[in-house]
């Protein structure tokens, strides 16, 4: 869509305000509007200003002017707005030299693509993230010097069974059980048919929607595949549109990985695959239909993924879900249909066009567009070095003996560790300067300031419990 076409658009649609949102460095859509008046087609060259020392990771306050560009291809009319609001995704420039700015991480996934291309290796990068969420009631949380607690409650959620609603009709997804249950034990279909449709308004395919295995609305909305920039934008309006639909309906829905003890957390299971010339690069005659070019990314995935998971993993809360014994795929192993492992074939179809591989270990926490940026780096590495991921994993990972198990590799068990292994193996990212070392080392600092050592800093609840009558 060219600019013209945009503003073609916004009168069409009779728009009066034009949204620009854009990504912080960490990977939270920040926006701020202009009357339609002041949207012309220079505007999309010359850019505007704002004040990038007040976004976390980026510029400090003696150098804070910077600009944003509006991307005309990225035009849809915001779904949520009281008024007629045209909303264009923006990419993040220095004023000064006129250049893209290396902390932006749109700028980030732009570079991977393109690498992929000057390699050779293929002309189009594909993605397919499975977010899941949770849709809660209620969240109350605080911690002061003397106190800490959040509260989570759900009219879904299982400890609710015994409680008096006036009346309680006693439709709660046992723990662990909440799978593809029917209304009305299932009482949130309609939530999710609304975000689906309002996600097809804004031009996102959506493939299925259901509810997930956790009790108190757990939730799953699978989008169709696409190029990384534009599935990382289509990955923030999900999160935009969920959240939204959610306080439409007087409740709130969170991304976080791990927000309810003793049952399931919420990934993003993340389809890739590597095309050229409308040819699927990984479809082959390999283990599991896949091409020697696959396993070599498989490879590539599986030798970086205690460094990647700094950014497929990038909260300390995710860790809460990647432990060992549970369902989370910590195992650092490839297989077909093994949903154990960390990487899977899926066997749905034999099409070629179908194959791909599934990274199961990210979660939504991350910055989209930085994670599969360095998720397709990594893969990309794995191609170039020919690097062979080993036998695959055929056996339930959970119910492998002591002796298997020393055998099969592990994520890290923390935030800490994870961005220590990015701090011994990052060269990979650098290369075509897709990630720079001011990326890493801002990122690496960011997340030691302002996540790891708090939480350190912190009691938590439980401790009482374990330890107050030493």
């Amino acid at each position: 869509m060219s600019p013209q076409s945009v503003l073609s658009m916004a009168k069409e649609h009779k728009a009066k305000m034009v949204d620009f949102k854009f990504i912080d460095f960490v990977g939270i859509w920040h926006h701020f509007s202009v009357p339609l008046v002041e949207l012309t087609e220079g505007s999309f060259e010359e850019g505007f200003g704002f004040d990038g020392s007040s976004l976390r990771g980026w510029m400090p306050i003696n150098a804070s002017d910077m600009l944003i560009k509006p991307d005309p291809t990225t035009a849809a009319m915001d779904p949520f707005l009281q008024e007629p609001t045209l909303s264009l995704i923006c990419d993040i420039y220095d004023p000064i030299t006129k250049e893209r700015y290396t902390k932006d991480p749109r700028y980030i996934a732009n570079k991977a693509e393109k690498y992929v291309r000057e390699c050779g290796i293929g002309d189009t990068s594909y993605f397919g993230p499975e977010a899941e969420f949770f849709i809660f009631d209620n969240i109350q949380f605080d911690q002061k010097e003397n106190q800490a607690y959040y509260y989570i409650d759900s009219k879904e959620g299982r400890w609710n069974s015994g409680t008096d609603e006036g009346p309680n009709l006693g439709y709660k997804p046992r723990y662990k059980e909440g799978y593809f249950p029917v209304p009305p034990l299932d009482s949130q279909q309609d939530i999710r048919t609304e975000m689906v449709l309002t996600m097809e308004k804004i031009g996102i395919h959506v493939e299925c929607q259901h509810h997930e295995v956790a009790t108190a609305g757990q939730a799953e909305i699978d989008m169709r595949f696409d190029s990384l920039t534009k599935m990382a934008d289509k990955l923030m309006w999900f999160k935009y549109i969920v959240k939204n639909v959610a306080k439409k309906h007087n409740k709130t829905a969170t991304f976080m990985p791990k927000p309810l003890f003793n049952d399931n957390g919420s990934g993003m299971h993340t389809h890739m695959s590597i095309w050229k010339n409308n040819t699927n690069l990984f479809a082959g005659d390999g283990y599991g239909g896949i091409s020697k070019t696959g396993l070599h990314f498989i490879g590539g995935v599986l030798k970086h993924a205690p460094a990647l998971l700094a950014f497929c993993n990038p909260t300390t809360n995710s860790y809460r879900r990647l432990v060992p014994g549970f369902e989370a795929p910590v195992n650092l192993a490839y297989s077909c249909r093994n949903r154990s492992a960390a990487i899977r074939i899926p066997m749905y179809s034999n099409n070629p066009k179908s194959k791909r591989i599934e990274f199961r270990t990210p979660d939504s926490s991350c910055n989209p567009y930085m994670a599969f940026a360095a998720m397709l780096m990594a893969g990309v590495d794995g191609i170039k070095n020919k690097m062979e991921p080993g036998e695959p994993l055929e056996k339930n990972t959970y119910e492998l003996s002591v002796e298997e198990a020393k055998n099969v590799p592990t994520v890290p068990g923390s935030l800490d560790q994870a961005i220590k292994c990015l701090q011994q193996d990052y060269e990979f990212l650098l290369a075509g300067e897709v990630f720079t070392r001011d990326v890493i080392e801002t990122w690496v600092e960011y997340k030691i300031e302002n996540e790891v050592n708090p939480i350190r800093l912190r009691p938590v609840p439980y401790e009482f419990s374990l330890y107050y009558d030493i």
